[in-house]
């Protein structure tokens, strides 16, 4: 499953009876659209990346040139011992794709307290096109990541925050409005590894980034032109608000649970959040990747996943809506459990496809991703955004934005995790590569099953 950017706290609604895009304000329609084409990019970039690193840019020859990767690969050697070519590949983008879910806090801060959110999201964009054209050219690799970064810390957030801002605060659109921004991130990151995807493998790789930077272009070029039916900035005057109430002795425990369960939803994505690094490696190397008599680029598979996450997420929403007209809704905790026992399922798919490869010596089937993808996305449908309104609705008012913001720590911290945990696939068999993400997910989900007595009143 594919994560949106994260919202943050909304403000001033730009016009309440601006109803021109499908009932909706107008500048809706441009933010959709310029997130879509922005996400496009994103994807692109990070579809290419682990298999740019391991067929090329890592290889005897190029990685000489990347300047400064010596004293990268020395830092992450030392903590580790020797890297293979795949085992730095996903340090690499474990290291990267954490980034990207810790830099947004930074984001946020620049526009509430320095630029205002239009200009973030303006430099955020213009940070973003340069790394995703840097990636054209190996010498500037680590810079254009570190521009991704940062651009991506200055758009995330802030664009959510403005989809909010549209609507008043008793404009019951916002929850429509948020399901129209976020169909737009999937139709991105369906059609990218289409795009980008196939130019990189198929091509070379410098065009499939250099396709993501002008797809970055687009979304920045939307954005402008929707400038003015945005709603305006807040004025920076944070120095003149009266001071929060300190918080309650509830409230503190309510934190101290909130962050506590970080480290096991960390544990409870790794699965998912393998989908971008060693799990492309296996798949190219070891599953028969025919369909419909032609051999599909591997990086299609995230178009699989994007297709898929996006039915079972609807699925789950209607699922649970039609369940709570017969029965009563089990609480977060409860969905989190759920949600994980079937992501498990799904991680067994792979471990049946790697214990038959071994087996037989042939490639596994393609069913079994099939499989694989169907299972995941319906658990983490039950994961990913339940927790995300478990922190959103136990969140102290206070504190409500920067409790979302440790929240996506949580990603942050899984994404570096699976950057060490994808390094042990040229390890161990593939068989217990894909049993140990089984058993870690499995671990979250009867460690969320252990905490419901003794959590549940700190979350009510």
């Amino acid at each position: 499953m594919i994560q949106p950017g994260p919202p943050r706290a909304q403000t001033v609604p730009a016009s309440a009876s601006d109803t021109a895009f499908f009932g909706h304000p107008k500048g809706l329609g441009y933010l959709s659209f310029a997130e879509a084409w922005e996400r496009f990019s994103y994807y692109g970039m990070q579809t290419l990346l682990v298999l740019y690193m391991i067929h090329r840019l890592l290889l005897p020859g190029h990685v000489e040139r990347v300047a400064g990767f010596a004293m990268l690969r020395g830092f992450l050697e030392r903590a580790s011992g020797p890297l293979s070519v795949q085992a730095l590949a996903s340090a690499v983008f474990g290291l990267y794709a954490g980034a990207v879910y810790v830099t947004p806090i930074l984001g946020g801060l620049l526009a509430d307290r320095v630029l205002g959110r239009t200009k973030t999201v303006i430099i955020g964009a213009l940070l973003m096109a340069a790394g995703h054209f840097l990636m054209a050219f190996e010498h500037p690799f680590l810079l254009a990541l570190l521009c991704l970064v940062l651009g991506n810390g200055c758009f995330k957030g802030n664009i959510a925050s403005q989809v909010g801002a549209l609507y008043a605060h008793d404009d019951l659109r916002r929850a429509d409005a948020f399901q129209i921004y976020y169909l737009g991130i999937q139709v991105g990151v369906i059609l990218t590894p289409l795009v980008c995807g196939s130019l990189g493998e198929l091509v070379g790789w410098h065009w499939g980034f250099a396709a993501a930077g002008i797809g970055m272009l687009l979304g920045l070029s939307i954005y402008l032109a929707g400038r003015r039916y945005f709603p305006p900035d807040m004025p920076r005057q944070a120095a003149a608000k009266k001071a929060a109430p300190p918080l309650t002795p509830a409230e503190i425990r309510t934190i101290v649970v909130l962050v506590l369960l970080l480290p096991v939803l960390a544990i409870s994505a790794c699965s998912n959040q393998e989908i971008f690094n060693a799990y492309l490696v296996w798949a190219e190397r070891h599953v028969d990747l025919r369909a419909f008599g032609h051999v599909i680029p591997t990086s299609w598979l995230i178009t699989l996943d994007s297709v898929v996450s996006t039915a079972t997420l609807a699925g789950s929403i209607a699922f649970w809506q039609a369940w709570a007209k017969r029965r009563h809704e089990p609480d977060e905790l409860t969905k989190l459990v759920l949600g994980c026992a079937i992501t498990t399922t799904g991680s067994l798919c792979l471990v049946a496809a790697a214990a038959g490869s071994a087996a037989t010596g042939a490639k596994a089937p393609i069913y079994w991703l099939l499989a694989f993808h169907l299972l995941n996305d319906i658990g983490f449908s039950n994961v990913f955004p339940v927790a995300l309104a478990l922190y959103s609705r136990a969140a102290p008012p206070a504190l409500a934005s920067t409790v979302i913001g440790l929240y996506y720590l949580s990603l942050a911290g899984a994404n570096m995790f699976i950057g060490w945990l994808g390094g042990l696939l040229e390890k161990m068999p593939a068989t217990s590569f894909w049993l140990l993400h089984a058993a870690l997910v499995a671990a979250a989900g009867l460690i969320f099953f252990l905490v419901r007595p003794l959590f549940r009143n700190a979350l009510a």
